[in-house]
């Protein structure tokens, strides 16, 4: 019998789809189970989920009334069980086993029945970093009881392989650690390899939400690492280095069935430790990411539709095309062809993605397709390829041969790691051997807060700058914080600071790349004006109140900051021992608790400048802050 499958990513931010969810979506539809993908609240899962039961009931007993039409009557009464909603539902029919129903289910979800007898086979939870803990543990635990054999609840992905006993000690769950790279680990009687599966990217049309980057090939064309840094994961995540995994495959099977993606992002770890890199640069070029090979976005209307008649996953693929038809409704410049359209899909229900149907979308298939054609009649664009996780400085700067290949693919960033002061030589090489070559779009990054201190820091960005204005090429900084992601007394949040940091540094570092969205691009002046022209002007800056920091322009302007900067430089050595400590801590609620120094206090004052309050002054002036 076909099983019940449930895939569920907690309902964190996150960047990137889940890509092992959705190799496991492609597994579970290989053997012929009922997949389905959760992304959202918790409690709105549960309700929709009665609903959906009941739904089936009523038009069961009732098939002369769409129930969809009165969704959001049915919703409030389950959840709130209201005699207005159940009232108005009897004004609906005169049906006594539909209002039974009703108030049936009213009472299942009120009183959790649907725990007595669950309805999901298998349940598949990934998890990301675990700074996102509570949520994700409060997820496990919610789904765990909807599963019918708690043995099937399969936790997996990156806290999962971090920390398993943190995991199953508060879920009760023992974790698969690792990858799922041998088969044969989740059903004994299959070998299967999930992890070399072609990603099921129709799961992402069945939740609200939107992956910044969702419309990519991802993959790996190798795993794991031959280096051991202390500071890193991926030993635990992919324990074994191997040097080749084929994707030509793959990337055919979603262009087929899914239509072609525009770029490839590749999440390998250490590409250039492979003894196979050759072959695997070939073979990205095979799949069309030669730097000719031009991408034309696929008309997704058709591509829904086939995907309908395929049956792939009616559920996100109705989804899907509701917004097709509210694509084609925003791109009409005629009124009355706009109101045309707009008619035939209320005609057939199809303006909201409750009431629409399967065979209703079908139907209306051949009337639609002329007035998306001019809509998908896109310009043929530059693709690129993407080694998200970043190549070793360490090799690259020893094999131009390698460079010089890399130069076949439309790589755009290149990537290189920069994790502290002390790879400055290999680091360096690498840009330059890059730049060479012809390489010109860079984005590196550079961890902080592990062993480094701040002007570690500094002196890499500043390089960065440097570099870029000497070989005319454009290195966009990410710095990067480091959180120690198995340490039982940090794991669970993004509180660690390193032994040559603090809170105040670590906020001030925070509030420069707020600023810029995370990255530090290229141009000195810019680089001068965020970080300082020198170390002490640097140090000047990891000093400054936050509020100085973020409204910047605002607070020069008008001699706030020259005053904060002569009240603190004018303090003497035994004052700034007072000081430095509480100014480090970064906690400015109760000044007046933490000394009684007059001149101390007159500084901490500025301190306690709050970024709400200089808003609203800023608005009131009516001014612009950069």
């Amino acid at each position: 019998m076909n099983r019940k499958v449930l895939l569920v990513e907690p309902n964190y931010k996150n960047k990137y789809p889940p890509m092992g969810l959705m190799k496991l979506s492609t597994y579970h539809k290989m053997l012929g189970d009922d997949v389905t993908f959760y992304k959202g609240d918790l409690k709105q899962f549960i309700v929709e989920q009665v609903y959906e039961e009941l739904l089936r009931k009523l038009f069961a007993c009732v098939p002369e009334i769409d129930w969809t039409e009165h969704r959001a009557c049915l919703l409030n009464y389950i959840q709130k069980g209201l005699k207005k909603n159940l009232d108005e539902l009897e004004q609906v029919t005169d049906s006594a086993i539909a209002i039974e129903n009703i108030k049936y289910y009213r009472t299942y979800y009120a009183k959790k029945q649907y725990l007595q007898n669950p309805k999901w086979d298998r349940i598949c939870i990934t998890t990301l970093f675990t700074f996102y803990w509570a949520q994700t543990i409060d997820t496990i635990n919610f789904f765990k009881p909807l599963c019918k054999n708690v043995h099937e609840v399969k936790v997996g992905g990156i806290a999962a392989s971090v920390v398993p006993d943190e995991i199953e000690k508060e879920t009760g769950i023992k974790p698969f650690v690792g990858l799922l790279d041998k088969g044969g680990e989740f059903d004994a009687d299959n070998k299967i390899i999930i992890d070399h599966l072609p990603l099921d990217y129709s799961i992402l049309e069945e939740i609200d939400y939107v992956y910044p980057e969702h419309n990519g090939y991802y993959g790996y064309m190798t795993r794991g690492c031959v280096n051991k840094c202390p500071f890193c994961a991926v030993p635990k995540l992919e324990p074994n280095y191997c040097s080749y995994i084929p994707i030509r495959q793959q990337i055919e099977t979603v262009t087929e069935t899914f239509g072609a993606r525009r770029n490839l992002l590749l999440l390998d770890n250490n590409v250039l430790a492979s003894s196979d890199f050759d072959k695997i640069i070939d073979e990205i070029k095979a799949c069309g990411f030669d730097g000719k090979t031009k991408y034309v976005e696929p008309n997704k209307y058709l591509l829904t539709i086939q995907g309908l008649r395929d049956g792939i996953n009616d559920r996100g693929y109705i989804r899907s095309m509701i917004k097709q038809y509210q694509l084609l409704l925003s791109k009409q410049k005629d009124p009355a062809t706009k109101d045309e359209l707009y008619q035939k899909l209320k005609q057939h229900k199809l303006n909201n993605v409750y009431t629409a149907r399967k065979d209703s979308i079908l139907e209306l298939a051949d009337y639609f397709t002329p007035y998306f054609e001019p809509i998908y009649k896109n310009a043929p664009k530059t693709r690129y390829v993407d080694f998200n996780q970043g190549v070793d400085a360490r090799i690259l700067c020893k094999s131009p041969e390698k460079v010089k290949k890399l130069t076949e693919i439309p790589i755009r960033p290149l990537r290189i790691a920069f994790d502290n002061w002390k790879l400055r030589e290999p680091y360096e090489k690498a840009v330059r051997l890059a730049a060479q070559y012809g390489i010109k779009d860079m984005s590196n990054y550079l961890l902080y807060n592990y062993e480094d201190d701040p002007v570690d820091l500094y002196h890499r960005l500043k390089l960065n700058v440097a570099l870029c204005e000497e070989l005319e090429v454009s290195i966009y900084s990410f710095p990067m914080k480091y959180h120690p992601i198995d340490d039982p007394d940090y794991f669970r949040n993004r509180f660690y600071i390193g032994e040559n940091w603090n809170r105040k540094f670590i906020r001030a570092i925070q509030s420069v790349l707020n600023s810029t969205k995370g990255k530090i691009g290229r141009g000195k002046s810019f680089f001068n004006k965020a970080f300082g022209e020198n170390e002490a002007e640097f140090y000047k800056l990891l000093y400054m109140p936050e509020a100085l920091i973020v409204y910047r322009l605002h607070f020069e302007e008008n001699g706030t900051t020259d005053k904060w900067w002569e009240s603190f430089s004018s303090l003497s050595d035994k004052k700034r021992k007072i000081i430095d400590p509480i100014i480090h801590t970064n906690d400015f609620s109760n000044i007046e608790s933490l000394t009684n120094d007059k001149e101390v206090l007159a500084t901490l004052y500025y301190y306690t400048i709050h970024r709400e309050d200089a808003e609203k002054e800023i608005h009131s002036h009516g001014e612009n802050e950069d």
